[in-house]
């Protein structure tokens, strides 16, 4: 699903909490110790032309580190109400529009 945006984050490893991922996968894709807070939201999303995803999404509102872009095209920062702006994978864009909205945060 290349050139589309998504949130950092990725398999949960065996006897890591979906917390515990999270924060090495910040660390491993953005160089930074994260504090991982509540959990926003789960989505579950079957896509058209096969595979699953079972995302969970965790509010980080303290990291330390200065943010390094170790795999991706492009980091940004932007205001929650941009979001629907960009272009985000299939399994995020209900994510993306409650969190425009200010349903979640």
């Amino acid at each position: 699903m290349a050139l589309q945006w998504e949130f950092p984050g990725g398999k949960i490893e065996p006897g890591e909490s979906p917390e515990q991922a999270l924060a090495r996968e910040l660390d491993e894709e953005l160089g930074i110790t994260a504090q991982i807070g509540a959990r926003v939201t789960h989505v579950r999303h079957n896509y058209r032309h096969g595979g699953a995803v079972d995302l969970q999404f965790f509010a980080v509102e303290q990291f330390s580190g200065e943010i390094q872009n170790r795999i991706f095209q492009q980091v940004k920062w932007v205001k929650l109400e941009d979001l629907p702006s960009y272009d985000f994978l299939a399994a995020d864009r209900d994510l993306i529009k409650d969190l425009a909205a200010g349903k979640l945060l």
